[in-house]
């Protein structure tokens, strides 16, 4: 879980996240509808400002696009190159973090948070995703909370991944899994 959930024994009875949170979150929705979505398509170190000033960690020449949805910038992780696509959500609950040049493309749903429902509180908790360098999510998988895609892997388009997926492997279905190497071409 992450400082930001409130600790309390049920959850159904309050607010889920501290006022500092849901302050910054409202602030931060404000400002991602705004000039954040407005920008012009190629100005994206304009927005990597944007993100940089909200919190986000974000290495040189990154590209997010003004129509994806990010709902906690101080959650995320972009290393140099690294893409994020129109249509994206992030989920960003915990860090979703990106390896070098790997690329989310549009429609993707990088989802950090769910709930224990076996627990009858149906308590809400975050985990996690990283996505290796070199890495590539085809449009609109699905990423759910604590998977971590392996440097190099391709993720077909549509898949829902919910575990770990290896490094150079092409994977895709419902549920994703490893299908064939992935073979890089010489330049």
């Amino acid at each position: 879980m992450t400082g930001d959930l409130v600790d309390q024994e049920n959850p159904r009875t309050g607010p889920t996240f501290v006022v500092g949170n849901r302050v910054r979150r409202a602030l931060w929705g404000f400002v991602q509808s705004t000039v954040f979505r407005w920008c012009p398509r190629p100005l994206h170190a304009w927005r990597a400002g944007i993100l940089r000033a909200f919190g986000a960690k974000l290495g040189r020449n990154v590209h997010v696009y003004g129509k994806c949805r990010i709902w906690a910038p101080w959650n995320l992780v972009l290393d140099d190159d690294a893409c994020l696509a129109d249509d994206v959500i992030a989920y960003s609950m915990a860090t979703i973090h990106l390896g070098s040049r790997a690329i989310v493309s549009q429609g993707v749903h990088l989802c950090t948070g769910t709930h224990d429902f076996n627990d009858p509180a149906f308590r809400l908790y975050a985990l996690p995703i990283t996505i290796g360098a070199d890495a590539w999510i085809c449009a609109d998988a699905f990423v759910g909370p604590g998977v971590t895609i392996g440097d190099g892997a391709v993720i077909g388009a549509r898949a829902v991944v919910v575990k770990d997926q290896p490094a150079w492997m092409v994977g895709a279905g419902h549920p994703c899994r490893p299908l064939k190497p992935r073979e890089m071409k010489p330049h």
